[in-house]
């Protein structure tokens, strides 16, 4: 396993006004904030579209230091919602695989970096893994106690020591690992299933494909069915135990020719219908937790 330790640095202040500001909005009716991170961790699929908010996940992602153009897509991410659902709490070991230029590092790193652990599972040598290194190198108060270990989707290894995660998190990565090849897909799942505890969670997020469509289309979209990610992570020995609708977007009808990158952020398409694009947002995207059993 490869390790990388960023330099460790001084504390910096939480930001405790602004974070205030965020648990506050997230008070709001319809939006609850709770300590227990298993509150929605029932033992059979759950369809909610809402999410309990924890008070340490809504803190994190109230960090103002997280940088704008991240935050901004905080309206189609949802992570407070999103790692609140996954069970994420700050005394945990979490693998986030192929984080690339850290969207959720800036949210994560911080948060695990007294009580719990973060390890960063990314590319191997390239521009993404450079991304990763570079983000961590540039801030050692908030990443200097990051692991970087490799995850190759043509030879998966050891993401993590086996069975000393609580949580292994990927985010739109499942349509990539299938475009590798699916033996490597159900090779790279059966890592995350190395690494968990008996009882961590994977979570996956991904741009979903409509059921009806033809399954090629995994391998070139962008997009993937619900129930492939089903399959893969089952056959890995996983059990679904939760469903959310967080991340959808009725709007997103994953029927474009340059696939899922036609919509925000990439907007392949440059400035034809760039109007119509920013207005359907991104990506309609399925949102599940299995536990290893």
């Amino acid at each position: 396993m490869r390790l990388y330790n960023a330099m460790s640095g001084r504390e910096t202040l939480r930001h405790p006004i602004f974070a205030a500001t965020l648990l506050a909005a997230f008070a709001a009716p319809g939006v609850a904030i709770a300590a227990d991170p298993h509150a929605d961790h029932a033992g059979h699929a759950n369809h909610s579209a809402h999410a309990v908010i924890s008070a340490p996940v809504a803190t994190a992602v109230a960090d103002s230091r997280r940088k704008e153009a991240n935050r901004a897509r905080d309206q189609y991410r949802h992570p407070a919602e999103t790692l609140s659902y996954f069970g994420i709490q700050p005394d945990q070991t979490v693998v986030e695989i192929w984080p690339s230029a850290g969207w959720y590092t800036e949210i994560l790193a911080p948060m695990l970096k007294d009580k719990g652990r973060y390890i960063a599972a990314a590319q191997p040598p390239g521009k993404y893994r450079t991304a990763t290194e570079t983000l961590v190198s540039s801030d050692p108060a908030r990443f200097g106690k990051v692991e970087i270990t490799t995850l190759d989707p043509k030879a998966p290894g050891e993401i993590a020591p086996a069975g000393s995660a609580d949580a292994v998190l990927t985010f739109r990565n499942v349509h990539n690992f299938l475009m590798t090849g699916d033996a490597e897909a159900q090779a790279i799942f059966a890592s995350f299933y190395k690494a968990l505890k008996p009882g961590g969670v994977l979570g996956v997020v991904d741009h979903r494909l409509p059921e009806g469509r033809d399954a090629a289309a995994e391998k070139t979209s962008g997009y993937v069915k619900t129930s492939t990610i089903v399959r893969l992570a089952t056959a890995a020995g996983f059990k679904l135990v939760g469903q959310s609708e967080i991340n959808a977007n009725p709007k997103d009808k994953a029927d474009y020719p340059k696939g899922v990158w036609t919509l925000p952020p990439v907007l392949t398409e440059g400035d034809a219908d760039r109007a119509k694009y920013l207005a359907i947002g991104e990506s309609d995207r399925a949102t599940l937790k299995f536990v290893k059993p």
